[in-house]
């Protein structure tokens, strides 16, 4: 990880001073690294063996890390947000043009990373889950402000807006460390599974979470008239009266007013909306465990056999990621 921070700030640096100043306001700001982790873990458990100067590895992960970063720039300034991990968004301190511009930057970054390694099947996995995150975002906004969107749909955007990154980077380790086509595909199941995990927790929390742990605005996505799994819950489980609430906020999204948050936030905590989206990530954290049990065990005195503490870190990190509050 030490070596996958290093190079991604080498790489956000450029000539043009506004780029890797926008850029620091974000790394400063210090995510959880989880998809570059993701990275490294997987190739490491799959069996790569390289240290030094040429872990391609750590290239990878940074490039991952670019894309996730890009994508946060836009999505902020799509959405709006005025927080993003605890600190004012780069498009609240920059802009919004400037946060669009940077993150074209760094798709291109993540793109010359890329061809530097020189791998086919890592292009092609992550310029995939690239466009498939871009649909998931679009998808997004035509499901916003419609409560006939089903739990399917709902679960499709979130596959393409978060999943299919954590299962491309869980791949792409696996690819580097030239792994067996069984441990690739566990561990993209593995990372699949994970983000529906991970999103499906993002989703409860901006419902049920304390403000200053979160490190972004509690309520966000009400306001935005997103149709996320506790506002879903909450709607089918509703009265008439309850239903007409969520249509008049979430449909109408022009005619929220005050106490409209106040009241969302109970009949969620009434419906145990939030109880309901997080049994449903418990069983995508524990879909991750079963995928990561599908890859044998590396036998005693193998090249593998050092790395196997890794696989009980990837199983900690799902169960964490059902259970966070941040």
């Amino acid at each position: 990880m030490a070596a996958c921070n290093r190079e991604i700030v080498a790489r956000m640096q450029s000539d043009v001073p506004l780029i890797p100043q926008l850029a620091a306001h974000l790394v400063a700001a210090g995510g959880k690294r989880l998809r570059p982790l993701l990275v490294l873990a997987a190739a490491r458990l799959a069996g790569y063996d390289k240290y030094g100067e040429d872990m391609r590895h750590v290239g990878v992960a940074a490039c991952v890390e670019f894309i996730h970063t890009a994508t946060l720039l836009h999505d902020d300034v799509v959405d709006n947000s005025q927080l993003r991990r605890g600190l004012a968004s780069a498009n609240a301190v920059f802009g919004n043009k400037a946060s669009v511009l940077v993150g074209d930057f760094l798709f291109a970054r993540a793109f010359q990373i890329l061809t530097a390694d020189g791998s086919l099947p890592v292009m092609a996995i992550l310029s995939a889950a690239s466009a498939t995150l871009a649909e998931g975002e679009v998808m997004q906004m035509t499901t916003q402000n419609d409560l006939s969107t089903s739990v399917e749909q709902y679960l499709k955007v979130i596959y393409g807006k978060t999943a299919a990154l954590f299962a491309a980077a869980c791949e792409t380790g696996a690819v580097v460390a030239e792994a067996p086509d069984n441990v690739r595909e566990a561990l993209r199941l593995y990372g699949a599974n994970l983000g529906m995990a991970f999103q499906l927790v993002d989703d409860a929390l901006d419902y049920a979470a304390d403000q200053a742990v979160l490190g972004k605005t509690v309520g966000d996505d009400f306001q935005e008239g997103k149709v996320t799994l506790p506002v879903l819950a909450a709607y089918h489980a509703g009265n008439e009266e309850e239903r007409a609430f969520w249509v008049r906020t979430i449909e109408n999204n022009e005619e929220q007013r005050e106490g409209d948050l106040q009241r969302a936030l109970d009949l969620i905590a009434q419906t145990d909306a939030i109880g309901v989206t997080m049994a449903r990530a418990q069983e995508y954290a524990e879909d991750a465990v079963k995928a990561l049990a599908r890859i044998p065990q590396a036998a005693p005195g193998s090249a593998r056999h050092h790395h196997e503490p890794l696989r009980e870190l990837l199983v900690d990190v799902a169960l964490y990621t059902a259970n966070r509050a941040r």
